[in-house]
């Protein structure tokens, strides 16, 4: 007869009420902790690589898919943080879970918890197998993820969107894109079917160690080895055995197909910027610099030198170096002077602009501003005192004010005007309905190129660099933008070192200094006057522009 006490049964109701909430509780701490765990890591792991990749030189963005690059920050820092949300965060309850129910089953019935434990090495094979397999699914899935992320990139901007409507196909590029996805899908489809295989295992063995246990409890149980109850409470606690088996059996394969992720974003951070600051680099600051190039040599460096190959989308690894680009270069650049160079294609004036500035670093020799080592000045101080204008100006798909505000973070608006008067666009802007807060559209593509370049300028002024370098800022601009722009460029060059990279020549008629180049060397250098009455390269050069417009 059972005996009847109804507070023992109050009580045995409430402390299962209390552990149930307790719990939950517990379940809810837990995911606050692993939330917080796993956001701060995505934060983290997101905010180093984005710093780490601004530091890369340019030659790794000149090799660099940016799709695929963005790819590494945004799936491959998801699939590291996975590791700790949705697995880590389980472990510890299930180890606990695991050894409470170990011991209960073990107090039991000793004889029925061994023989249910023998089939726990099946759990130990598959899982090796499978966390092999699946990583080397997810490492794929994440390689064509990003093959995919670089065709929309460059299809999805304002240059690409131009090119495919001119020349494209709008059913190639869908068939393009359609059997990119469609790998990914295949490479999904693998993966669910191989976690489900192992999961089905799993199980299968869990329902094998059950039925053994019915078998051998059974006939326990008719020898009067153990009761009834005993058998029945230890099949039941068997379940709660072989679910955290399979918990922690999933961590370990969860865990090896995120160490894929933490493998590709360490492998960007593991990348070392080829340009950097020495040990001991100064900050230094000047209003009139003097410039000099002395015996400067310099090559591209080699595409293993400065970017990933899981980066980059080539048919074939390059092993060809760029040779020697510039040979033996000396000149100086006097402070508030202007320097032009001239010569053909290819013969090294962007390459000189470049290494002003530390885009690059040269292969021998040494670039000074007023005696001191660029490398030993920080590249920081360096860049600030350096205004550059490029053939196709840059803008952000911002307002006008805020790609204004690139060059000084804390403009007014009085000082934006005052840039955009001596650039020769504020009467533009001023016309817009939206002045200055005016958004300019991807790259700046909702203006002309002669407003473009204009608001490079201002953007310049507004800087107020001691030394400014123009790469053939009016090769592509029509006369009146010309005339604009030139105007505007007065402005930027009153009072500063300038070095000006000229396709016309008509443009630095009156500059102190001409340098022509030829195949990465100087092989005329003057004044305008001087360099036609030589007759070399240079008067070559500008007597056909001047025929040229002549008959034009």
């Amino acid at each position: 007869m059972i005996p009847k006490n109804s507070a023992l049964v109050t009580q045995l109701a409430l402390f299962v009420g209390l552990i149930a909430i307790a719990d939950a509780g517990m379940s809810m701490l837990g995911r606050y902790f692993s939330s917080r765990i796993g956001e701060g890591l995505i934060y983290d792991l997101r905010s180093l690589v984005f710093a780490h990749v601004q530091r890369q030189s340019i030659a790794f963005f000149t090799r660099t898919q940016t799709g695929a690059l963005i790819s590494r920050i945004n799936s491959d820092v998801m699939g590291a943080q996975q590791a700790f949300t949705a697995t880590l965060s389980g472990v510890l309850s299930n180890v606990v879970s695991l050894v409470l129910v170990g011991v209960t089953m073990m107090i039991l019935s000793w004889q029925i918890t061994i023989f249910s434990l023998l089939l726990l090495p099946l759990f130990l094979f598959p899982t090796k197998w499978v966390g092999r397999k699946l990583q080397s699914l997810t490492r794929e899935s994440f390689n064509v993820n990003a093959e995919m992320s670089s065709t929309m990139t460059e299809r999805f901007n304002v240059s690409g969107a131009m090119l495919v409507a001119l020349y494209g196909v709008p059913t190639r590029e869908q068939e393009f894109f359609r059997s990119r996805a469609r790998r990914v899908a295949d490479i999904g489809i693998k993966s669910a079917m191989l976690n489900r295989l192992f999961f089905i295992a799993l199980t299968s063995v869990a329902a094998i160690a059950t039925a053994f246990a019915y078998g051998i409890g059974g006939h326990l149980a008719i020898n009067g080895g153990v009761t009834v109850g005993t058998l029945l409470a230890i099949t039941a606690l068997l379940a709660r055995l072989y679910g955290p088996l399979t918990a922690l059996s999933n961590v370990r394969i969860d865990v090896m197909t995120s160490l894929v992720s933490f493998e590709r974003v360490f492998e960007v951070l593991d990348l070392e910027p080829m340009v950097k600051n020495r040990e001991g680099a100064v900050t230094y600051h000047t209003k009139n610099p003097r410039i000099e190039f002395k015996s400067v040599g310099f090559a591209y460096p080699r595409a293993d030198e400065i970017s990933l190959a899981s980066l980059e989308s080539a048919a074939k690894p390059e092993t060809v170096d760029s040779g020697e680009v510039l040979k033996n270069l000396s000149f100086v650049a006097e402070p508030g002077t202007l320097t032009a160079l001239v010569g053909p294609s290819g013969a090294g004036k962007t390459t000189i602009s470049a290494l002003i500035p530390r885009l690059y670093d040269v292969t021998s020799g040494a670039i000074t501003i007023d005696s001191h080592d660029i490398r030993d000045i920080t590249i920081e101080s360096l860049r600030e005192s350096i205004g550059v204008v490029m053939q196709d100006a840059h803008l952000f798909h911002e307002t006008i004010a805020e790609n204004l505000r690139y060059a000084k973070v804390d403009a007014t608006p009085a000082e934006m005007q005052s840039a955009c008067e001596a650039a020769q666009i504020w009467r533009l802007i001023e016309s817009l309905p939206n002045g200055l807060e005016t958004m300019v559209g991807e790259r700046g593509h909702r203006l002309s190129g002669g407003e473009k370049q204009r608001l490079a300028i201002a953007r310049l002024l507004l800087k107020s660099p001691a030394v400014v370098i123009l790469d053939e800022a009016t090769a592509h601009l029509d006369s009146e933008n010309e005339s604009l722009v030139h105007a505007a460029l007065e402005n930027a060059l009153k009072g500063r070192t300038s070095i000006v990279i000229a396709h016309r020549l008509s443009t630095v008629r009156d500059a102190d200094q001409i340098l022509v180049l030829e195949n990465g060397s100087i092989v005329e250098r003057g004044k305008h006057e001087e360099l036609v009455a030589l007759g070399g390269l240079y008067a070559d050069l500008y007597n056909r522009q001047d025929l040229t417009g002549a008959s034009n």
